[in-house]
């Protein structure tokens, strides 16, 4: 991962402990006051915790496709590259071998 998507990340966790925190530190205060009951407060955590899932997942493809961006503009061979050129490699020895089978001694 290059340094400047392993800082972004960082950064972004980061936000994401802090702001956690905060919400749960708000979320007590309001139980404590009974605005909020203790499920409400579990059910609005729950529900940041599934928003923060699926924003991981979003920037997880986003870095993928951005990578794989980068890879093809510098020329740089993907593992999908490399195993299709694998398997083009093994049907062209399964051909040569049989063409050397049937070829008299």
């Amino acid at each position: 991962m290059s340094d400047y998507l392993k800082r972004g990340f960082l950064l972004g966790l980061g936000a994401a402990v802090n702001g956690k925190e905060k919400l749960d530190q708000k979320l007590k205060e309001l139980v404590d006051k009974n605005e909020l009951s203790k499920e409400q407060a579990k059910t609005v955590m729950q529900n940041y915790i599934e928003k923060g899932s699926m924003k991981k997942d979003e920037w997880n493809a986003k870095q993928y496709e951005q990578t794989q961006k980068m890879a093809k503009e510098y020329g740089i061979a993907t593992k999908e590259d490399i195993n299709e050129l694998r398997a083009r490699i093994t049907v062209l020895e399964d051909k040569l071998n049989e063409q050397i089978d049937h070829q008299p001694n």
